[in-house]
């Protein structure tokens, strides 16, 4: 423990890179009444140990996590989402360290459901996945700082990634439930709760755009083509998830013809696919196809780019405008993780 006299953030910086700890940006002095008004919100023993996280193997108790989270500037409503993001964090079917070790870019995303959206303040319209709304930044921040802190996932030492990217700052959206046509996304896990969160090793949003378009067809070929790019993991490990962040025009418009999210997950397996032939010419001879898919050797046949409709990922967040995004996952050795908060 270090006990800080100073509490600048010229002071506070210099312990942190001292330390080797942080992520490079300011952050708010963990004195002991902010750590606590954390905690009274937990409401358990400060020394629960919420998860133990690679490759460090660092027991992040209640405690260790109100005082990242304090770090990161985050409010105690948003404490109760951040305990249960860690916890999910811990599940084995995650894989984090493999996450937190790989070359690839791969960030932690947030999602955050249901009650505790508006309670929290939680920012589920225009700009969800970007700045501007303090629960939104500062939960995501928490949850890296606790990466960073507890797990030792640092650049160059427990985390590998050979470029990283932004979302490894900060990763949190909230579902839009109040313009979406659908049920809350976690029922679809089954996990029926009045709030819940979604954790999910993922690459960044990748922008679909289509604004011109009267049924629901063109809008979602267009997202089935931005899942066969050649150049994600998704591509060589066709057994991964994708999320399929719609916004609420592109949802409607597909709801307004009566399709269900099992119709847009259906559409989308059948839609997004490669032939054979591009397969064999970038991924032949790596061994991981998984037995479905080494079913034909016919050159044109067309496979789909995961294994089954439900690894096709599908909620609604953002705001008026008619732009979706598709966020391709780490691989196939990490599952996304939905738990009630």
């Amino acid at each position: 423990m270090i006990e800080v006299v100073d509490e600048s953030p010229e002071a506070l910086y210099r312990i942190l890179e001292q330390s080797g700890w942080g992520d490079g940006l300011p952050v708010v002095a963990p004195t002991e009444a902010r750590v606590d008004a954390m905690l009274e919100i937990y409401g358990g023993s400060a020394d629960d140990v919420l998860a133990v996280l690679p490759p460090r193997s660092g027991a992040c108790t209640a405690r260790v996590a109100a005082v990242n989270a304090v770090m990161a500037g985050c409010p105690p409503e948003v404490f109760p989402v951040v305990v249960a993001a860690v916890r999910a964090l811990d599940r084995p079917e995650f894989n984090l360290r493999g996450v937190q070790a790989t070359t690839h870019s791969v960030a932690v995303m947030v999602a955050v459901h249901g009650r505790v959206i508006e309670t929290a303040g939680y920012n589920a319209g225009f700009g969800t996945f970007g700045p501007g709304h303090r629960a939104n930044a500062t939960t995501g921040r928490a949850i890296r700082l606790i990466l960073l802190d507890v797990g030792g996932g640092r650049p160059g030492d427990g985390d590998a990634s050979t470029q990283g990217q932004p979302a490894k700052y900060s990763y949190c959206m909230a579902e839009n439930a109040a313009a979406s046509p659908w049920p809350l996304y976690p029922t679809c896990r089954g996990v029926d709760a009045a709030s819940a969160v979604t954790v999910a090793a993922v690459e960044g949003p990748h922008n679909v755009h289509d604004m011109w378009s009267t049924h629901p067809a063109p809008i979602y070929r267009k997202v089935a083509s931005v899942m066969t790019t050649l150049g994600s993991n998704n591509a060589v490990m066709a057994d991964s998830e994708f999320f399929v962040v719609l916004c609420p025009e592109h949802a409607r418009q597909a709801a307004s013809e009566g399709w269900s999210r099992r119709d847009v997950q259906l559409f989308l397996h059948h839609h997004a696919r490669l032939s054979r032939r591009v397969r064999n010419e970038h991924f032949a001879d790596m061994g991981i196809e998984p037995p479905w898919m080494r079913s034909t050797d016919d050159p044109d046949a067309q496979l789909p780019v995961t294994g089954e409709p439900d690894d096709i990922r599908v909620l609604v967040a953002g705001g008026p405008g008619k732009h979706s995004c598709v966020i391709p996952a780490w691989g196939s050795i990490s599952r996304s993780v939905t738990v009630p908060v």
